[in-house]
């Protein structure tokens, strides 16, 4: 059914050890599925150069790289001339994954904030686009996403969107894109999906966050590229499109946001 149809895994996780044992099947299952393009993120910097390799192993798929920010106390501060470096690979198109996480780690809040001032400057060096993580975080993420941009255009995608519709439209206002994971396609999420289901078409994206997050009919089990398509539909339903024409429009979003990797694509 969705041979036909491709669709790209905006951000998944494939150098965690849940995949160490079947990689390969694990790539071979997302195209088979019509997933033709994943980017794979790299949370810590010190763990750049076994992502990078995995990007190099596989076509489909591509890398981004940053310090998480719930690592951001444990891990050293990154630098912008240590991102731009990294840059510079064919294969790695985004910056980040960078962001805001009270939940969990709250006390390091005043670090979080300066690592992601960092990843920014770094997104506007090298116009690539910044990939934010963010939970329990909302007034500081707008504030600070607001003040950067005030301070020079870079672009952004809000990485697996569960945050309010507050920093929706602010991150929407701003001309960033949102991110449907598999939470939006849990039954409970209908205040999720209605939120997205308010924003421009043109500004939505699909991923996994796997192996986390996996939508039905596989909640609860390791997520995995494959499974995007099961969101992506979700994401049509929501938006009141038939899947052919969702799927198409959200890969002519990933290829407006990540131009580099379309380019690449374009280029092979």
């Amino acid at each position: 059914m969705t041979r036909h149809i491709e669709i790209t895994d905006s951000h998944c996780h494939l150098d965690f050890p849940d995949f160490d044992a079947e990689r390969e099947e694990i790539v071979a299952r997302a195209v088979e599925a019509g997933v033709t393009r994943m980017v794979t993120i790299c949370t810590r910097l010190r763990l750049e150069p076994s992502v990078r390799a995995i990007a190099e192993a596989y076509a489909p798929v591509f890398y981004a790289a940053g310090t998480h920010p719930m690592s951001a106390a444990d891990e050293p501060l990154a630098t912008v001339d240590e991102l731009v470096a990294l840059a510079r690979h064919p294969k790695f198109v985004g910056i980040g994954e960078t962001g805001l996480d009270y939940h969990y780690t709250a006390e390091s809040k005043d670090v979080q904030q300066q690592s992601l001032r960092i990843h920014i400057d770094a997104a506007r060096e090298t116009g690539l686009p910044l990939i934010i993580h963010a939970r329990d975080a909302d007034e500081d993420m707008a504030r600070i996403l607001r003040e950067e941009h005030g301070q020079g255009a870079f672009n952004c995608v809000m990485h697996c969107f569960s945050s309010g519709a507050g920093l929706a439209r602010a991150a929407l206002d701003l001309g960033f894109y949102l991110s449907m994971s598999g939470i939006a396609a849990f039954p409970k999420s209908r205040e999720l999906r209605d939120i997205f289901a308010a924003a421009p078409v043109e500004r939505i994206l699909v991923e996994t966050d796997a192996p986390y997050l996996a939508p039905p009919p596989y909640r609860g089990k390791r997520n995995e590229p494959a499974y995007t398509v099961h969101t992506a539909q979700v994401g049509a339903e929501t938006f009141g499109m038939d899947w052919p024409a969702f799927a198409a429009q959200t890969q002519a979003n990933f290829d407006r946001l990540f131009a580099k990797a379309a380019r690449y694509r374009a280029a092979a």
